[in-house]
C-alpha cells in the first residue's frame, strides 16, 4: 500500500456532509466546526476569500479553485476580506447534507463539496501537523473533480436506491483526488508529512519506510531509497516534514502499535509488529511519544 493511501487509511475518513452552498451579498462565516474533520471544497461558480487566521493574507478563490482545510484550524469565508464574521456553528443548521445551503439570499457564489469525519485513532494529531488551507488552482484535472461534485450532489438530491452508498465512494474519490492534484502542483512551502509526499525522492523513501515499518531503518538505507546521501537526505526531510526521518519514523511505529493494541493485541505483539524485540525500550518509546505506558492506553481504550 502506498503512503497516501495507508495515512488515510489509518485517518478513517467517512462523508458526514455532502452539500452546496449558494451566497449572496455581504458575507462573512468563521468556520469553527473543523476540529477532527477534513472540508474539501470547490467554488463552482462566483468569487469569495478565505482567511486563515495565522495572520496570512486572504486568498481570493474564483469559479474552477479548490481547496482543503485538513487541519483542525479555524478559517472565515465571505464576499470580500476584513467583513466581522458570523460563526458557522451559529448561522447554518447542521447536518443538511444532499442540500444547497442558501445563506444572505444567495446567488453570488456557490461552492459544492464534502465535509470528512476523521474517525481514527490518532486522526487528530495527523491532521494538525498539516498546513490550515490546501489550495489548488486551475488544475488540468479540475473537470474531474467537479464531475465528482456534481455527480455526488445529484445522487443526494435524486435519492434513488443506494444514494448513500454512492455518495460515500464518490466523496472518498473526491479527498484523494484533491490531494492527488495537490501533490502534483507547485510547491507552495507548506512543511508536512504530505508536502514530503509531493518530492519523488523523499516518497520513495516514505514508500519504503511505510511499506516496512519494523526494518531497522538506517539514515544510510532511507537515503539509498531516495535516491541521495544520507546527508542530503535528512536535511531535504527536514526541510519538507518539519522532523527528522528516524523521528518520524518513531512516531509512525507508535501510530501503528497504538491501532494494534486499540485491536486487542498484547504490548509484546504490538512491539514486535513495530520492530522492537524488547517491550521496556518499547513501552519507554511509547510512553514518550503517547504519553501513556503501552498497558495503560489499552486499558483507557478499552474503558472508552
Amino acid at each position: 500500500m502506498d503512503t497516501l493511501s495507508e495515512i488515510l487509511a489509518l485517518l478513517k475518513p467517512r462523508s458526514y456532509i455532502t452539500a452546496g452552498f449558494d451566497a449572496g451579498g455581504d458575507w462573512c462565516l468563521r468556520l469553527d466546526d473543523l476540529k477532527g474533520r477534513v472540508k474539501c471544497y470547490a467554488v463552482v461558480e462566483g468569487v469569495c476569500w478565505l482567511s486563515p487566521e495565522e495572520g496570512a493574507d486572504p486568498i481570493e478563490l474564483t469559479a474552477g479553485d479548490s481547496f482543503i482545510l485538513p487541519s483542525g484550524r479555524a478559517v472565515t469565508i465571505g464576499s470580500a476580506p476584513g467583513l466581522a464574521p458570523t460563526l458557522v456553528s451559529e448561522a447554518l443548521a447542521p447536518d443538511r447534507s444532499g442540500e444547497t445551503v442558501v445563506h444572505n439570499g444567495g446567488g453570488d457564489v456557490l461552492l459544492g463539496g464534502s465535509r470528512f469525519e476523521a474517525g481514527g485513532l490518532h486522526a487528530t494529531k495527523l491532521l494538525e501537523t498539516l498546513p490550515t488551507i490546501l489550495l489548488l488552482r486551475g488544475a488540468a484535472d479540475q473537470a474531474a473533480l467537479r464531475w465528482t461534485i456534481r455527480q455526488m450532489m445529484d445522487e443526494l438530491r435524486r435519492g434513488r436506491p443506494g444514494a448513500d452508498a454512492m455518495a460515500q465512494n464518490l466523496a472518498s474519490m473526491m479527498l484523494v483526488q484533491t490531494l492527488r492534484l495537490y501533490l502534483e502542483g507547485e510547491d507552495d512551502g507548506a512543511v508536512s508529512w504530505l508536502a514530503a509526499m509531493g518530492d519523488p525522492g523523499l516518497a520513495r523513501a516514505l514508500n519504503a519506510l511505510h511499506g516496512d515499518p519494523a526494518r531497522r531503518w538506517t539514515l544510510e538505507a532511507l537515503g539509498a531509497e531516495a535516491g541521495m546521501s544520507r546527508t542530503v537526505f535528512a536535511r531535504r526531510f527536514r526541510e519538507k516534514t518539519g522532523e527528522t526521518p528516524l523521528a518520524y519514523l518513531t512516531r509512525w511505529r507508535m501510530t501503528l502499535a497504538a491501532e494494534q493494541l486499540n485491536a486487542g493485541a498484547t504490548v509484546a505483539q504490538a512491539a514486535e509488529a513495530v520492530g522492537y524485540g524488547s517491550e521496556t525500550a518499547f513501552g519507554t518509546t511509547f510512553r514518550r511519544v503517547t504519553g501513556l505506558s503501552p498497558r495503560r492506553y489499552a486499558l483507557t481504550r478499552t474503558a472508552g
